[in-house]
């Protein structure tokens, strides 16, 4: 297994694997999304307590839900570049963090203008946001120290690291509703306690951010590939194929 995984590795082949990709993932999230937001912007029944302001959860909820599970899927890839020493696993975690970092901001700019009408204040250092601001700082962290260092290998080792130490505040965000006592509201079981008719729409957003997650991150990977790889023979191969 771990054979093929390093055969699947290697730059030329990853490049291309990930090109194949692209397409597929990108059409499937333009679909999720435009059936989940036109079926829960303009379809969905409005709320019994909130009215029509609970509509922006088809923004906020996918994306805060994202935010975090990117931050999870860097620590694997991470702990895979540190213990197995997989070079791509470093550039893995470099194409993650930007999309990652933007997820959380849309999470934490929604949230914030969802918790207007809901709380009366755009931001209070409830434990939820906290967490998700820190969360916000990580993702810009590992970034800064990626870009820090003139050495590839040792930036993609210290963004690792940073990214293992960090993935500490992934249940602190997830289980801060039910640890404090906070102005956020509790963690929804969208089995039971959302009605269908909103229930369906907000599955598709979810789905629909996880592909653009996944074709965005594919994209980042093959442009930061050929820019590790711009010394090999196959990248001048290809540049020259694209010029004739």
């Amino acid at each position: 297994m771990w054979k093929w995984l390093h055969q699947l590795a290697k730059p030329e082949r990853l490049y291309q694997l990930c090109g194949r990709f692209v397409p597929w993932l990108g059409v499937s999230g333009a679909v999720c999304l435009m059936i989940g937001w036109v079926w829960g912007f303009g379809f969905a029944p409005a709320d019994y307590q909130q009215g029509n302001s609970y509509r922006i959860m088809y923004i906020h909820v996918p994306a805060a839900m994202w935010s975090m599970g990117i931050y999870a899927s860097m620590a694997i890839a991470a702990f895979i570049g540190l213990v197995w020493q997989m070079k791509m696993s470093d550039l893995v975690v470099t194409a993650m963090a930007p999309v990652g970092a933007v997820f959380t901001f849309i999470a934490l700019a929604t949230g914030s203008a969802w918790g207007k009408p809901m709380w009366g204040a755009w931001w209070v250092w409830d434990a939820r946001l906290t967490s998700e601001l820190v969360l916000l700082f990580l993702y810009l962290g590992v970034i800064a120290l990626y870009n820090a260092f003139e050495d590839r290998r040792l930036a993609g080792r210290a963004a690792g690291i940073l990214v293992l130490v960090g993935v500490v505040n992934i249940p602190i965000i997830h289980y801060s509703v039910q640890w404090w006592n906070t102005l956020h509201q509790g963690s929804t079981n969208m089995q039971q306690s959302i009605d269908p008719s909103m229930r369906y729409p907000l599955r598709w957003a979810i789905f629909g951010y996880l592909f653009f997650f996944m074709t965005l991150t594919l994209m980042r990977l093959r442009n930061l590939i050929l820019r590790q790889e711009r010394q090999r023979p196959w990248v001048a191969a290809l540049i020259n194929k694209g010029r004739s």
